[in-house]
């Protein structure tokens, strides 16, 4: 990859009060940020004021199975915004920035999420990006209708998900659109290329009622990290989120993606690799200790607990010895890599259940950093110039200081090595992060008994 005219991308993950998971109970955070659009809003336009890339909205489809005790603590597991819905928000009141959102192919309907993310294409200016996701917590599947929700199969759907909306977004050849008055002539009549699609889970066979915007099509991410996963991103992904809490582990990541990539005929040039970054920033690194520690401190062990079996797989650890190891697990059927993510993490880090609960608290996988925004700033050059990143997603500690904090005091270190996209630059996602726009993707027909 070219890194003199690839910009490093800044990402920001917006979550309500802040990335760690008793964020809400800092004296500085609001613990109604879940329901507020203002303070969404917020945060995305300090972030494109900053020069960030892309703000990003994560999504579920339901409240997360677990001990009542532990979910009437936290404020992020019970109740928010739906991710269209924010998101249509946040293009109205932002000008440069991409807005990436988040939404599932397991419990969809490509032609309904190919109209929604199209139209926020448009008022977005097309700055949009769909963060493709498979829904595998098994709470998120008893709020829809029976599905096929085994981890390979919800893969396979996802595929032809993804291929039925992008031959629905090459509906239009936006050539052919005189809109002549004198002549009455709106479009051409060769204008509309219907896909015909056909295949096991899906049909579209009509073309899609919304005009394409000044980008062609939404950005593609996804956060694959299981072997199902990384396949699905290198065949579509042009971003990719990855939990990657040691730069050895970033590298091997990028590597194996960019394999994977090769040998699904694309070029890397076009997919960018952003690892998460959780930091918590101080004048001094003292200073940033001490506020870590205050964080740690408002954990409820109940909280902890409760966060680590959701991302060990939907398990609960009610019964399990918190001051033991980690016992045998089943295989997972939701996040399966994040589950050997934390198992190597235990092993190397010889944590008990619960000290693993309380590492990952915050910064749940992700590169944790508590320094000085110096430290800061020189483990992201680290790690990109290593090849273990093309840029971060940002996961502040907490809103707003985490994000002003960051805003503030590493951005410049970062601007001033050059590594940004300029301050000044305006036009679509695709343009600011060099990405081609694809070509339309018109039928596809598989036979629905094989």
């Amino acid at each position: 990859m070219n890194r003199v005219k690839k910009p490093l991308v800044l990402s920001l993950l917006q979550y309500p009060s802040g990335h760690h998971v008793a964020a809400w109970r800092h004296p500085e955070t609001d613990p109604k940020a879940n329901i507020s659009v203002d303070r969404y809003i917020a945060s995305a336009r300090a972030a494109e004021e900053a020069g960030f890339d892309i703000t990003f909205i994560a999504d579920r489809l339901g409240i997360p199975e677990g001990p009542l005790e532990a979910t009437r603590r936290v404020d992020e597991w019970s109740h928010g915004f739906e991710a269209l819905t924010l998101a249509a928000a946040i293009a109205a009141t932002t000008q440069r920035i991409g807005i990436v959102v988040t939404a599932s192919t397991t419990f969809n309907e490509p032609y309904t999420l190919a109209r929604q993310l199209a139209s926020l294409d448009l008022i977005s200016g097309g700055r949009l990006g769909w963060n493709i996701v498979t829904s595998g917590l098994s709470s998120e599947a008893t709020n829809f209708n029976p599905t096929e929700f085994r981890h390979d199969k919800r893969y396979e759907r996802a595929e032809e998900f993804i291929a039925a909306v992008r031959a629905l977004w090459g509906s239009w050849d936006v050539t052919k659109f005189p809109r002549d008055k004198q002549s009455g002539v709106f479009f051409e009549a060769d204008a509309l290329r219907e896909p015909g699609f056909q295949g096991r889970w899906f049909r579209a066979l009509g073309g899609l009622n919304v005009f394409p915007s000044a980008q062609g099509q939404p950005v593609l991410l996804q956060a694959g990290a299981s072997p199902a996963g990384r396949d699905l991103a290198a065949r579509h992904a042009e971003a990719i989120f990855v939990a990657a809490p040691t730069l050895e582990e970033a590298v091997a990541y990028r590597q194996d993606l960019h394999a994977r990539r090769k040998a699904a005929g694309r070029s890397s040039d076009d997919l960018y690799i952003l690892p998460g970054i959780f930091p918590v920033i101080g004048k001094t690194a003292a200073e940033a200790q001490a506020k870590f520690d205050q964080l740690q401190g408002l954990i409820a062990e109940d909280v902890a607990l409760a966060l680590l079996g959701s991302y060990l797989g939907d398990i609960d650890l009610t019964d399990v010895d918190p001051n033991g190891p980690l016992p045998p697990l089943p295989a997972s059927n939701s996040i399966a890599s994040r589950q050997q993510l934390l198992r190597d993490l235990a092993e190397r880090e010889n944590l008990t259940v619960l000290q693993l609960a309380r590492r990952i608290a915050g910064a749940r996988g992700h590169l944790q950093i508590v320094g000085t925004p110096e430290q800061v700033a020189a483990e992201m050059i680290r790690w990109y110039e290593a090849g273990g990143a093309d840029g971060f997603m940002l996961l502040p500690p907490t809103f707003p200081e985490g994000l002003d904090l960051f805003i503030s005091d590493v951005v410049p270190l970062l601007r001033e090595r050059g590594l940004l996209t300029p301050l000044e630059f305006s036009g679509t996602l695709r343009e600011r992060l060099r990405l081609p726009v694809p070509q339309p993707h018109l039928t596809h027909n598989i036979d629905p008994e094989g």
